[in-house]
């Protein structure tokens, strides 16, 4: 009971993060189960099956609250479901033993990725209102559907960053719009599993809880999204997942490191994973320092804003 407990707050908070920042809830509950012993492929398949409720409740409320493009959802989420559905088929032939350092390695990448991106680069504003042509919307579509399936999340994170960095679209409507568009990977990706697999490894109840958090959740994050700095959430996540995945690389399943090169290497995580975050905090500040620096002078001036 603890532990369906326990995974209805991790689904909520996986959730919390992925609505507001487009990207996480397949990574972090992935990894989770992972760090609890299940087996890659039912991991993955669990995080799917119970994404396509989660992804149904974070789509109509990005839609309700205005974040989403649904031309956008439709180029990318179309071409990323055969993606995901290939992926869950390739996933599901691999032996058990090869596929947790497999996964593994795709979770580090991404959550390096993620970590990366929001730390130093941040959201670019300079090209709003371009359209985004499908010529770059379905192989990206494709490309993350495959990873999303075979690491048991990657939607957002090979999604969200490639459309925000494009400049094209704003923030709020690249999150609903590849939030909404993951309900058809969810789908593909469980049907894959299942057409594969049938039912076996999969706890249908652990699926229900981490739906029943990420439901309860969903209507929250699409509201946050308006105010939680995403560059700072980035960071924080990233960091989770990297230091969560490089405990299997580490492990009997991976590289077999022996104690004393482990903790030096988890201490080199943590101590980059907090300078990371405070270097967030300080260009997030002086970000916003320079949006009001206008503002607070034409206000001196005595000028209408």
């Amino acid at each position: 009971m603890r532990k369906l407990v326990l995974l209805a707050i991790v689904g909520l908070l996986a959730q919390l993060v992925d609505g507001s920042l487009g990207m996480a809830y397949g990574v972090t509950t992935t990894t989770l189960l992972l760090a609890i012993g299940t087996n890659p492929v039912a991991a993955s398949a669990t995080v799917h099956l119970a994404e396509i409720g989660t992804t149904l409740v974070s789509g109509a409320s990005h839609w309700r609250f205005g974040n989403v493009d649904w031309p956008v959802v439709l180029k990318i989420g179309v071409p990323g479901a055969f993606g995901a559905f290939a992926g869950a088929t390739f996933l599901s032939s691999l032996d058990t033993s090869t596929a947790k350092p497999v996964m593994s390695g795709i979770l580090l990448a991404l959550g390096l990725y993620v970590l990366l991106r929001f730390t130093f680069k941040g959201l670019r504003k300079d090209r709003l209102g371009t359209r985004l042509r499908k010529r770059f919307l379905a192989p990206l579509g494709l490309f993350g559907g495959f990873v999303d399936a075979t690491g048991g999340g990657g939607w957002g994170p090979v999604g969200t960053p490639a459309i925000l960095a494009s400049g094209r679209l704003e923030p709020r409507k690249v999150i609903g719009s590849i939030d909404t568009s993951e309900f058809l990977v969810s789908v593909a990706a469980s049907l894959g599993f299942l057409a594969a697999l049938g039912s076996q490894g999969i706890r249908f109840s652990w699926v229900a809880m981490l739906f029943i958090g990420g439901a309860i959740a969903a209507p929250i994050a699409a509201w946050l999204v308006r105010t939680i700095p995403p560059r700072i959430l980035g960071s924080l996540v990233g960091g989770i997942i990297v230091l969560t995945n490089a405990r299997t690389i580490m492990g009997k399943d991976g590289l077999a490191l022996d104690g004393p090169t482990t903790w030096v290497v988890y201490g080199l995580v943590w101590a980059a994973w907090i300078a990371a975050v405070a270097y967030s905090l300080r260009a997030h500040r002086a970000e916003s320092a320079a949006e009001a620096t206008p503002q607070d002078e034409r206000e001196l001036v005595g000028e209408p804003a």
